[in-house]
């Protein structure tokens, strides 16, 4: 792969809102780009923290449900509909990939390298978010729109029980994916001048 094939898929990654249940590429499809982003994203120190549920069909709307039955308990009534609407846009996607690092691997790092044990969990979330970066790319690269949502820590002990994850997976993001029906909207972008310094 050429740089410019490369950072064609860069530039083509955007927040798609408006997703459909369908799937231009198969399930086993999804679950293996998930596996090599997983296995190839770097981490500090080789930590390979990150950790990753994929939700699709029925387990990707549980989710949704989740979130939305929670929110109904804070949001009050008269703003619940728009919010209502926001969680449905993304329970009407295909499936969703939840990140989650997990913290026994930090406080094991921690220990074992108290200079730096103010630093790991700053580093945990870089490499959570070149993961998410390398599977929204890769998704898009296959068809597929994709958000990021942080619903967290709402509904951290709920996503915990209800998928019998470990205590020690602290939640970090979520990723719903579908086909998409309508095209991001317009970006606009800072001079680039202003945030890049060719040193001389």
């Amino acid at each position: 792969m050429s740089a410019e094939s490369f950072l064609q898929a860069v530039r083509e990654r955007r927040s798609i809102y408006s997703i459909s249940g369908e799937s231009p590429v198969s399930d086993d499809k999804i679950v293996e780009i998930v596996k090599e982003a997983v296995k190839h994203t770097p981490s500090a120190f080789n930590s390979q923290s990150a950790r990753v549920l994929v939700l699709l069909g029925e387990q990707h709307h549980k989710l949704w449900d989740i979130v939305k039955d929670i929110l109904r308990t804070i949001v009050k009534e008269e703003q619940f509909a728009a919010t209502e609407q926001k969680v449905n846009s993304f329970r009407s996607g295909h499936g969703s990939v939840v990140f989650f690092e997990d913290m026994s691997v930090i406080e094991g790092l921690q220990a074992q390298f108290p200079s730096y044990q103010d630093h790991f969990p700053n580093w945990s979330q870089q490499s959570s978010g070149m993961l998410q970066y390398v599977i929204w790319t890769a998704l898009e690269s296959e068809g597929l729109g994709a958000t990021l949502q942080h619903y967290n820590p709402l509904i951290d002990e709920k996503v915990k029980s209800t998928w019998n994850l470990p205590e020690s997976w602290k939640l970090i993001a979520q990723m719903p994916f579908g086909k998409p029906t309508a095209p991001a909207g317009d970006k606009e972008f800072k001079p680039v001048e202003d945030r890049v310094k060719l040193a001389k």
